[in-house]
């Protein structure tokens, strides 16, 4: 063996000989517990250098972290991620299954829609949204700029942008059931809505969860890219007090330890939603 040395063990007691029983010496690893000190000393390093470093201005952090201002943008953000994910994967879901019909047409505009969404940046998609005023100035005979502010831009432009990328999801999610399972329903007398109800989701759902859970952190973070059409979310509103006090990195501060703080919650509960969509599926060691 190359990992572990294969050693006897001694005579046993009372016997003559040795006993025949091979015991296994794990091999001394001495450069991975190196590689894991050098590795946390200079963890410690660059954490004790952003504590001690004056410029952060950590009580200028901690008196602003709960202003009314920041919560209020803060309050902002978390809905405006909940409105984009709900509207954008039940968006997503139609696009996956024109995707998946038989109909040549619906597969076509489901394909072309995923192509041109995931094509373009989505700052440029915004930029075009609260500029289209100048394309149609007035709908259904009211003025365009009076009809969608900067909060619906930004709903709209996140969605369609979101929806791009939930349809591939849910899409991957319903290749990855067994084709067999589906047909052994069918064999069973099924209808169509309980096979995808007891059959297809609970499996198709442990593919979809890891990526729309990273949809979902991507989505909260995306968010702040809607400040720059004055959307009074939870990086404008530090944005607003840095313009005024100039103290800019203290209030850079803010947002980021909220982000961290936000997706950290996040990731847990995608934690748990993944153990329980895969029950029956994980492997024993």
């Amino acid at each position: 063996m190359s990992s572990d040395t294969l050693t006897k063990l001694p005579a046993a007691p009372g016997t003559s000989g040795p006993a025949d029983v091979p015991r296994i010496v794990p091999q001394r690893r001495y450069g991975q517990w190196a590689a894991a000190v050098a590795v946390l000393a200079l963890l410690a390093l660059a954490v004790t250098s952003v504590l001690r470093n004056e410029a952060f201005q950590w009580d200028v952090v901690a008196a602003y972290f709960t202003t009314d201002s920041v919560l209020r943008g803060l309050w902002l953000t978390l809905w405006l991620t909940a409105v984009v994910m709900a509207l954008g994967f039940a968006l997503g879901t139609l696009l996956a299954a024109a995707r998946l019909s038989a109909n040549p047409v619906l597969r076509g505009v489901s394909w072309g829609y995923v192509w041109l969404f995931r094509s373009i940046p989505i700052l440029v998609q915004l930029l075009l949204w609260f500029n289209i005023g100048a394309l149609y100035p007035t709908v259904l005979g009211v003025k365009t700029v009076d009809l969608l502010g900067p909060v619906t831009v930004a709903i709209i432009g996140l969605t369609l942008h979101e929806a791009a990328y939930a349809a591939e999801v849910v899409r991957g999610g319903i290749l990855s059931v067994d084709r067999g399972q589906v047909e052994a329903a069918q064999a069973l007398g099924l209808s169509r809505w309980r096979r995808w109800r007891r059959i297809v989701l609970p499996q198709a759902m442990r593919a979809i969860v890891p990526p729309a859970g990273n949809m979902l952190i991507g989505t909260l973070k995306g968010t702040s890219i809607v400040s720059v059409i004055a959307v009074n979310d939870l990086l404008f509103s530090v944005q607003l007090v840095y313009h005024r006090t100039y103290q800019v990195i203290p209030l850079l501060m803010v947002a980021t330890v909220w982000y961290t703080v936000v997706t950290s919650i996040l990731s847990v509960g995608q934690h748990y939603l993944e153990k329980r969509f895969a029950r029956g599926a994980e492997r024993t060691r």
